[in-house]
């Protein structure tokens, strides 16, 4: 027998989303669904995850054992968000105003908005200020079912804002239940300083700024924004190779509005991911499919943005991709933090499956962060990290939309949300 000192009782469904990892093709429809599902852990780890019988057999809760009654819930792995751009200051609120009437992200751009505004707002703001609206942002993210997230930093543009902003989800991590991947993107733009010499500011992150972020310890991965008026694929690659020599994981913002070979040069240089992929070539998504990089799918910067075109997902999944779903939460493109959301935009605007979308943002979202011998699924060894959604069944996270079905958020066998609150002490 195993001892339990937590214990999730009873779900009528329970979506362990187990399996080899990440999931591809048809793989990446099946939840791993069990009916009268129970999960238990001990100090954080989970032990059982399957139905009563199993249960009633191979577990013993211990003296003092907590059991949360999940009748009527549908159960289901912490969501993993492997896609944000958390410690910024500011917001574009005005810019959004004149984009519904009209003006385009790159018009905007053009005229000194956009992340410029952004970049100057996150300069002025202090070490605090970061944190503090880190935290504001982390518990939004919570209340939603956001158990790890990935978070980026890249509105600084300089040695000494980028580590601020890294700064800050450090200090922000060790103080919320949240899981924080720290990603440096200081290659996210060219500052407005270096708009005519933009060869000295890759200069700059190549010789000083990527090697003094990769001996802080404070970035796990380096990310890059390939596109056309931002990193060239010359530059880009560059600037991996910088990166890389300085110890980071690689990212790569990739084809987001014009397709410049960014998927197809992830995948060649072995990437961790590729990420956006809203004109992904052909060759990009075949190259994508024959690889272990992940494609990290946004549909809100679609919606958002309100463009007709949106990342191909059906081509991505059918030709055997690891996809990934995130909010890509951002002040300029994508100002939204609900994976549940990002799960409905999956299903409605992409064109994926209930259990595609939940796979993209569990699984297969962690092994996008490489995260995927600990969380995204509900099996044995891994961290108790599972939420609660007052849905009759697990299509209904989709068929009931627009609105927050989360109920329950437990943490590494804590409880952080009860009846859709935060906990003020974790249970």
């Amino acid at each position: 027998m195993r001892s339990a000192d937590l214990v999730v009782a009873g779900a009528r469904e329970l979506l362990t989303c187990a399996g080899p990892l990440p999931k591809r093709g048809r793989a990446l429809a099946d939840v791993g669904l069990v009916e009268n599902g129970w999960v238990a852990s001990s100090e954080g780890v989970i032990v059982y995850a399957g139905d009563e019988a199993g249960f009633l057999e191979e577990v013993r809760p211990g003296p003092g054992a907590t059991t949360v009654d999940a009748r009527d819930m549908v159960a289901l792995p912490g969501f993993v968000d492997a896609h944000t751009h958390l410690p910024f200051a500011g917001d574009r609120a005005r810019e959004f105003g004149l984009r519904v009437q009209g003006w385009t992200y790159r018009q905007l751009a053009e005229r000194g908005m956009g992340i410029l505004t952004t970049v100057k707002a996150t300069r002025a703001a202090s070490l605090d200020d970061l944190v503090a609206l880190t935290l504001k942002r982390l518990d939004r993210m919570l209340l939603h079912g956001t158990t790890t997230a990935e978070a980026k930093s890249g509105y600084g543009l300089n040695l000494e804002d980028e580590m601020k902003q890294l700064e800050a989800l450090r200090d922000a991590a060790a103080l919320h239940p949240v899981d924080i991947v720290p990603t440096f993107m200081g290659a996210h733009e060219v500052p407005p300083e270096y708009r005519d010499r933009r060869w000295d500011y890759i200069a700059l992150l190549v010789d000083t700024v990527i090697p003094e972020v990769g001996r802080s310890g404070l970035a796990e991965f380096f990310d890059v924004f390939c596109e056309p008026g931002v990193f060239s694929a010359e530059e880009t690659r560059r600037l991996i190779a910088a990166a890389r020599a300085a110890g980071f994981g690689i990212k790569v913002h990739a084809d987001e509005f014009v397709s410049q070979g960014g998927a197809e040069l992830a995948a060649e240089v072995g990437a961790v991911s590729a990420e956006h992929l809203i004109a992904v070539s052909d060759e990009g998504i075949a190259r994508l499919a024959a690889s272990e990089t992940a494609a990290i799918l946004l549909p809100g910067v679609s919606f958002f943005l309100m463009m007709d075109k949106r990342a191909p997902a059906r081509r991505l999944v059918e030709a055997g991709a690891a996809v990934a779903l995130a909010t890509d939460f951002n002040p300029g493109s994508s100002h939204l933090f609900s994976m549940p959301f990002v799960l409905q935009l999956g299903v409605f605007t992409l064109g994926l499956t209930v259990g595609e979308a939940v796979n993209a943002c569990t699984g297969n979202a962690a092994y996008a962060i490489r995260r995927h011998a600990t969380v995204g699924s509900l099996e044995a060894g891994k961290r108790m990290d599972l939420v609660l959604c007052d849905v009759p069944d697990h299509v209904s996270l989709a068929y009931e939309a627009a609105r927050n079905p989360v109920r329950t958020v437990i943490k590494n066998g804590r409880i952080v949300v009860a009846d859709g609150r935060r906990a003020s002490t974790p249970l």
